[in-house]
């Protein structure tokens, strides 16, 4: 408790801070102290016992749309470089969208719903695979990473990009499927929406996701050395905390034409392409994940259990 208090005292500045600049005016976040404290900073401790300074330690969080995944990442990324002086990067599994162009050419070759970024097989994955391996090598050398835009739905100018000049000691990948493993065919022969229902007649869209996991994602994972999942109750919560997201998304951007803020409905909509892999990770996700932090309604952690791996 002493070192964790030691800790907290170093790094509430700075997480703090964060979290302000995360904060609308409407939506404030409650028990930030008792988040950091009793959740946040056990877990950097965690990682920390583990953190080889040799190569780096990759951490996967996963979480379904709004449970918290770009704040939780952030703010582990300060608690670790501040207090435990690891060298810290953190990079979203949605940097790795494929550009809108490429999704269109997809769209037009495979099913018209793969132009909706989201799902297995709209991330660029011989680019991550590339990252992944590069970045353990002796020989790194600096490597610049794509930063996506979902405001235009399209990749950022090649000048944003991330610039990672030196080897970390700890990756954080965080996104909403990474993890995710495929479903059998016995589930997936069901629809599950009013979208799959209408634009999935043939199952080819599920089916193409579903490979995608089997194959390609599942090489990628299989390089995380542990695996956070941040749990909600169930799908319709995430549904909620995802139209929040979307209004704070309108209240921090600039009055710009050309930015694409989604309405309730585009949400809805949208959501409906996450829900099979979603709900297939409330499921699954709890057998296998390293680390288990539950939300409560109120968009809280209520709890962490940690197994032994």
């Amino acid at each position: 408790m002493k070192l964790i208090l030691e800790c907290f005292d170093k790094v509430k500045k700075d997480c703090l801070k964060f979290i302000k600049s995360q904060e609308t005016k409407n939506d404030k976040f409650k028990n930030k102290e008792r988040m950091i404290k009793s959740f946040l900073i056990p877990l950097c401790f965690w990682i920390s016992k583990r953190a080889d300074k040799k190569r780096p330690y990759f951490v996967g969080l996963a979480g379904g749309q709004g449970t918290g995944k770009t704040t939780s990442s952030s703010l582990i990324k300060i608690i670790l470089t501040k207090y435990f002086k690891l060298k810290v990067f953190r990079i979203s599994i949605d940097d790795f969208y494929k550009t809108r162009k490429e999704r269109i050419n997809l769209s037009k070759k495979v099913h018209p719903m793969l132009l909706t970024r989201g799902v297995p097989g709209t991330h660029d994955i011989n680019m991550m695979l590339k990252f992944f391996e590069k970045v353990k090598s002796k020989k790194f050398k600096r490597l610049k990473l794509p930063t996506f835009n979902k405001a235009i739905d399209d990749r950022y100018n090649k000048k944003y990009w991330y610039d990672l000049k030196k080897k970390p000691d700890v990756i954080i990948f965080e996104g909403w499927c990474v993890g995710a493993k495929p479903e059998g065919n016995n589930t997936l022969n069901k629809t599950i929406n009013l979208m799959e229902k209408n634009k999935d007649k043939q199952k080819i869209w599920r089916k193409y996701v579903n490979h995608q996991l089997k194959s390609k994602y599942k090489k990628l994972y299989s390089q995380l050395n542990c695996l956070i999942y941040l749990k909600a109750k169930n799908f319709s919560l995430l549904q909620k905390w995802r139209l929040k997201q979307e209004r704070k998304l309108l209240v921090k951007s600039k009055k710009n034409s050309k930015l694409k803020i989604m309405n309730k409905e585009d949400v809805l909509s949208f959501m409906q392409t996450y829900q099979r892999i979603t709900q297939n990770m409330f499921k699954k996700m709890p057998q296998y994940a390293s680390i288990i932090i539950s939300l409560n309604s109120n968009h809280q952690i209520k709890s962490a259990v940690y197994k032994n791996k």
